[in-house]
């Protein structure tokens, strides 16, 4: 073993979500045809939430409970399709301290909590190109 500080990991990709209208009809697009394993996932944010194991990273497919929900007032806006990626870093804190220092508009301030029980924040699309953007903790 040796002393000192632990060295950083890569930031990495940890899910892409898609929003989507009727889970039922895309899994088996997902686990049939892709044959990709699901994952248990607990729904969040007003989501039913299907994992899909996708080598290192997740697909989670997300579908409104309520059309009043981030993922329902999305479909109505846009419909169906990538919703958000999540990149997983080694400390969120301080990652979301860089982007303030650096003015980018985020909307968490603080970590919350999110589908898997992790600390996750999400970027403004407004400040990413246009994608919606999470962070999660490694």
């Amino acid at each position: 073993m040796t002393d000192g500080p632990v060295p950083a990991r890569a930031t990495r990709i940890a899910h892409v979500g898609i929003a989507v209208a009727d889970l039922a009809a895309i899994l088996p697009f997902y686990r049939e045809l892709l044959d990709l394993p699901e994952v248990p996932l607990a729904d969040a944010d007003g989501a039913r939430i299907a994992g899909l194991q996708a080598g290192e990273s997740l697909i989670e497919l997300l579908e409104a409970r309520s059309s009043d929900s981030p993922i329902g007032k999305f479909v109505a806006r846009r419909g169906p399709g990538i919703h958000h990626i999540c990149f997983a870093v080694d400390d969120l804190d301080g990652t979301l301290a860089r982007c303030r220092q650096m003015g980018i508009r985020l909307i968490d301030e603080t970590p919350r909590l999110g589908a898997e029980g992790k600390r996750i924040a999400f970027i403004h699309p407004g400040a990413t190109a246009g994608v919606l953007v999470e962070l999660t903790e490694l």
